[in-house]
């Protein structure tokens, strides 16, 4: 296939997560090429055990949106973001770059439900889901031997990904843990938006908000008439809260894949041409022109 024709989803196959994280380990390789990558590896195998009820004191996710291949569509895009930044010269310590994947982890467990909630689904839990993930993080992190300072970075990136957390008020710890905040807010929309799956599952969506008293949208049809804005609102915010920090995906795919584009920016866009077509040509079906399916899980 000639680079012209490379789609973002023809790169990693993201519906099993050991390829992913294959692909997340070569990156990290090529900027620390003697690091040691087995804490990663570790959170890896307990985050997907978390997800598929394996993990104890947790139940399965149950929701099939900000689901396991949600946060793997985020490990790979903050991996790339990473890779992205160091290919330009900008310092990354091996620390800063284990701590930010780890963090993307861990950035939706607070929608898994603990084992003694039977009551409805984690999508219950959406207007909270930060600040559980956050408490899972302190948790997760004293029972596997990392430091009150290393939680402190992680939660401090996490809270990054929340859209009604003003960044500037974080108290970031140095440039470097700033710069992976705002990737990992990046990274967050980016891998949602570009998923080759997205407007598909935008039902789902509205089922969690839906559940969890989330506010703005009257049904599933207002919710997909409405995401056209939000990828502007989501534009607007990369290059302003968030720093322009999506710059460096271009950089990212021009040295592992000698692709010279964004290949993010041009799945989203492909994304909204085709649903503001499909808004324009079937009106109130618009909910039809779009198949449910539950993703593919590992």
């Amino acid at each position: 296939m000639r680079h012209e024709e490379v789609k973002l989803e023809d790169l990693v196959c993201m519906e099993k997560p050991r390829h992913v994280f294959d692909e997340v380990s070569r990156i990290a390789s090529m900027i620390f090429p003697e690091g040691d990558f087995s804490r990663v590896e570790s959170a890896f195998a307990d985050v997907r055990d978390l997800f598929g009820g394996r993990f104890p004191g947790y139940r399965e996710c149950n929701i099939h949106y900000h689901d396991l291949k949600h946060t793997m569509d985020c490990f790979l895009a903050m991996a790339r973001l990473i890779h992205g930044a160091w290919a330009t010269g900008l310092g990354i310590t091996r620390d800063g770059m284990l701590l930010g994947l780890i963090s993307s982890l861990l950035h939706d467990t607070g929608y898994i439900q603990p084992v003694e909630d039977c009551a409805g689904t984690g999508a219950k839990y959406t207007l909270h889901h930060i600040e559980r993930s956050i408490h899972f993080a302190e948790r997760y992190f004293g029972s596997r031997g990392f430091s009150s300072d290393e939680f402190q970075f992680c939660r401090d990136c996490m809270r990054c990904t929340g859209l009604d957390i003003r960044i500037d008020q974080i108290v970031f710890i140095s440039r470097e843990h700033e710069f992976l905040g705002k990737m990992l807010g990046t990274a967050d929309l980016l891998g949602q938006m570009a998923d080759r799956t997205y407007l598909e599952k935008l039902p789902y969506l509205f089922a969690e908000f839906k559940e969890g008293g989330v506010p703005g949208f009257e049904n599933e049809l207002d919710l997909i008439a409405k995401t056209p804005g939000f990828w502007e609102f989501t534009k607007k915010r990369f290059a302003g809260e968030l720093s322009g920090v999506d710059r460096f995906m271009e950089d990212h795919f021009r040295v592992r894949w000698g692709i010279e584009r964004d290949l993010y920016r041009e799945a989203i866009d492909r994304g909204m041409e085709h649903l503001k077509s499909a808004m324009e040509n079937h009106g109130g079906d618009l909910k039809d022109k779009f198949k449910r399916r539950r993703p593919p899980q590992e």
